[in-house]
């Protein structure tokens, strides 16, 4: 066999993006010509280069065929039939039951007149046919129309329609070329995964509509980010091959192959967050979006294609899991990661059979007015009871339940055991005041949830105005319109609304003012210094202060010091929690706290 081109020259039209090719495109397809007499290759190689057409694989020896098609990944195949070793037909079967080559375009080149001959060559899958000795203009017409009705038959099958990149079958096929090209030619490949962050709240703003023209905005941004004559520019002494693709949904996976290092890949990275700083215009609305970048080498982090997506996947994941950045990131897979992934797989796994033998129960913080200390309520705090690993913290499994979407069931579960429990004591004779729930995002995107809270509420048979529940200034700059709709049928159904932690998001003032809020918690970290620290003790009294121009109350957390109490208590702050007092209690043991207080009164 002999190879007229060079390996990255077929890789630049193996891995390039874009299959909708012009005529000038066409003629940089890959053509291999599978015949044992020489000088047939090259009459054949001469009258397609007078045409214009630049890439050839010859392959003399018919055994080297599936090997050469499996490694070069051909557009089209001359193929001549009566060959020793292995005939034409042979070859023929094997493409057509390969599932990657099933319809790999194959014209035929026979010298036999034979009607029957060439029925059978078109039976088993041959695309056309060219009689030996081959005619120029025939050869070249053939070639051309074959190839147009190749490009055509790619894009309906390899390319997405809305975006025009390749799509998920395409990248697939192209990434395990990738990988044994890599292989053998001892390359470098990685495999970059695009997540748009927080596309799916992006979508419920938009409508579906607008947010495919969103779609075709950023697939358009990236992809020219990819094909720019600067970026072309600094691979070049890294003989890098690219090509982009839309993996489905909001996912977007750029290919690349060369002898690539993690500072060329990390650049390209930052051009592709750079690409998408700038806001979108979509129907004359500004709307601005990052994206998370989860990049895996190969061979290094795998050795076949799902262990490569894996670890793309596990990158990209690293860095949703982690704190928001409104700028997008970029991050290398590791091993760490890996078993950061595997342990938090295990966690999901365990906490749905916590859900199953109800292992999750509620304790509760009490809270007290800072004037008398009256026990007034508490707010419900979630436990879990592992049989084998003890108590399990919230700050472990609390992510995994938001990531997962468990967040909707457990918090449905919390408000209905606050409510049952609220019950029970009554009915004991007990007064347990108001009892808080925290509430997360999730939970208020799910359609049902005032519907829940108004079930539990009605199941049990607790007063609307014993239940509060606790906000995240986070979730209020989500969907404002949306959140402003439920908080208002919340406060219509009568339960309390508190925002949690303030002081510690990015909340505007302009939609505090506006949304129907009963209280204001003041974060701990602020009580923490309050005794020593100017800026901390201004902050708690500025929030005193704003609080009391809007009308709202004011719990501090975490207090733990006569200090900070005697604090609070001069600047007229309503109410606090804290281990000063007491910390988090059981059920049983709140009651009995209940009943004290009852009794002192």
């Amino acid at each position: 066999m002999t190879t007229q081109d060079s390996p990255n020259a077929s890789a630049e039209v193996s891995v390039a993006g874009n299959a909708d090719r012009s005529w000038s495109a066409m003629k940089r397809a890959t053509i291999m010509m599978v015949d044992d007499e020489p000088i047939t290759l090259e009459i054949i190689q001469m009258f397609l280069e007078d045409a214009g057409y630049t890439h050839f694989v010859l392959v003399g020896d018919s055994r080297e065929t599936m090997e050469t098609v499996e490694r070069e990944r051909p557009d089209i195949i001359l193929l001549d039939l009566l060959m020793p070793h292995v005939n034409g037909f042979e070859i023929l079967e094997q493409l057509r039951t390969h599932e990657r080559f099933e319809h790999l375009p194959v014209v035929v080149l026979t010298s036999s007149s034979d009607a029957p001959t060439k029925l059978k060559a078109l039976e088993m899958g041959a695309t056309d046919f060219l009689a030996k000795p081959v005619d120029e203009s025939e050869l070249v017409l053939r070639v051309r129309n074959t190839l147009a009705a190749k490009a055509y038959q790619d894009r309906l099958t390899y390319i997405d329609v809305l975006t025009g990149l390749p799509n998920r079958r395409m990248l697939i096929d192209r990434l395990d070329w990738a990988m044994k090209h890599a292989q053998r030619y001892q390359q470098t490949g990685a495999l970059l995964q695009i997540d748009i962050d927080r596309f799916r709240e992006i979508k419920e703003a938009l409508g579906p509509g607008r947010a495919d023209e969103l779609l075709q905005g950023i697939a358009k941004r990236l992809d020219d980010a990819c094909r720019d004559s600067d970026l072309l520019a600094t691979l070049s002494e890294t003989e890098a091959s690219v090509g982009l693709a839309r993996w489905g949904g909001d996912e977007f996976t750029l290919l690349l192959l060369g002898h690539l290092t993690a500072e060329s890949i990390a650049r390209i990275a930052r051009r592709l967050l750079v690409a998408t700083t700038d806001p979108f215009v979509v129907e004359e609305q500004e709307i601005f979006i990052s994206i998370s970048i989860g990049i895996a080498t190969f061979p290094e982090d795998g050795t076949d294609i799902d262990a490569v997506q894996h670890s793309a996947a596990i990158a990209v994941r690293a860095l949703q899991t982690a704190q928001a950045n409104p700028n997008g990131a970029f991050q290398f897979y590791s091993k760490e990661l890996n078993a950061r992934t595997s342990s938090r797989l295990n966690m999901e796994a365990e906490l749905r059979r916590a859900l199953d033998r109800n292992e999750l129960t509620l304790h509760f913080q009490p809270k007290y007015t800072v004037d008398t200390g009256a026990l007034i309520g508490a707010e419900c705090l979630l436990r879990w009871q592992h049989p084998e690993h003890g108590q399990v913290s919230p700050l472990e499994f609390i992510p995994v339940a938001e990531e997962t979407g468990l967040i909707v069931e457990i918090g449905q579960r919390v408000i209905d055991e606050a409510c049952r429990q609220h019950s029970a004591w009554q009915r004991q004779g007990l007064i347990p005041g108001q009892l808080a729930v925290n509430v997360s995002v999730q939970q208020f995107r799910h359609g049902a949830f005032v519907d829940g809270v108004r079930g539990a509420l009605e199941r049990h048979g607790v007063a609307p105005r014993h239940l509060k529940l606790e906000l995240t200034e986070s979730l209020l700059m989500i969907e404002p319109l949306k959140v402003a709709d439920m908080l208002n049928e919340l406060r219509t159904l009568g339960v309390q609304l508190s925002i949690d932690d303030f002081g510690t998001g990015y909340s505007s003032l302009s939609y505090l003012s506006a949304l129907p809020i009963d209280e204001l918690k003041i974060d701990r970290s602020f009580l923490t210094h309050v005794e020593t620290r100017p800026e901390s003790a201004a902050i708690v009294r500025a929030i005193l202060a704003l609080a009391g121009c809007l009308n709202m109350s004011v719990v501090a957390e975490g207090v733990e010091t006569q200090g900070q109490l005697a604090f609070l208590k001069e600047h007229q702050c309503e109410a606090f929690q804290g281990f000063l007092f007491s910390r988090p209690v059981p059920a049983d043991d709140f009651a009995q706290m209940l009943s004290t207080s009852s009794e002192n009164t």
